[in-house]
């Protein structure tokens, strides 16, 4: 087994600042799932040989602080690979989707995620936010980043389609409609806004129904990944 010389290594972390459809993971579950899904791994570094994952690219070994210099896991397991992300080709939804409007925190766009797959969306869109490829991201969502179809646009191109398309949407707004008692009669866009800004003025104003989840007094607002996460499961359990 050859050891990663410091040319490798230097190479690598240039690769993980300029290419954002890199992959640099350390949990073998989410490895599999995204080589199952057509991530290609490229290069695989551990501790020790055993730690290893069974996946067919170049292999070596180093040290723990190499590890660490290119995961983004506090305390790695001592191992990674770097995989090649194939980002999918927009398509038009044909059933109900997620939207994340301007979500920059991975942990919430990773959760949002996760139940998006979980409560049937088709597929999500992120509108200038965190890329799919973040690892914070990635293990938010458990390995869910790879079984649904994700895309990366700006603002401007999501408009532009979903007027063209004629795209329903749907944000969430505490003078909208009780989303317990919504009867949806079409696909519908979830639309979720970021923690500080919410949904932004210009989707705001192609979105054609608004939605409160009721509350009890003293609590003005959800999480985003919570109340995007309560109208998606309740979408998905109503048959058009």
């Amino acid at each position: 087994m050859n050891k990663a010389s410091g040319e490798l290594v230097k190479k690598l972390k240039k690769q993980k600042r300029e290419n954002n459809f890199l992959l640099f993971l350390d949990n073998q579950k989410i490895i599999n799932d995204a080589v199952a899904q057509g991530a290609r791994p490229i290069v695989a570094l551990a501790t020790k040989e055993e730690l290893l994952p069974e996946v067919e690219c170049e292999k070596y070994l180093t040290s723990l602080d190499i590890i660490q210099s290119l995961s983004d896991v506090k305390t790695p397991r001592g191992v990674v690979v770097m995989l090649e992300y194939t980002q999918h080709v927009v398509e038009i939804p044909k059933g109900n989707f997620l939207v994340l409007d301007g979500i920059q925190d991975p942990g919430n766009a990773g959760t949002l995620i996760r139940s998006a797959l979980a409560f049937g969306m088709e597929s999500v869109f992120i509108l200038d936010g965190v890329s799919q490829t973040n690892s914070k991201l990635v293990r938010s969502t458990a390995g869910a980043v790879f079984n649904i179809p994700v895309f990366n646009l700006s603002r401007s191109e999501f408009i532009e389609m979903a007027k063209k398309e004629g795209l329903t949407l749907a944000i969430t707004d505490m003078r909208g409609e009780n989303v317990f008692e919504f009867k949806p009669k079409t696909p519908l866009g979830i639309v979720v806004g970021s923690e500080g800004q919410g949904v932004s003025d210009e989707i705001t104003a192609i979105s054609k129904i608004a939605l409160t989840i009721p509350m009890h007094e003293g609590i003005e607002s959800l999480n985003a990944a919570v109340s995007g996460s309560i109208v998606m499961s309740l979408l998905g359990r109503t048959k058009l």
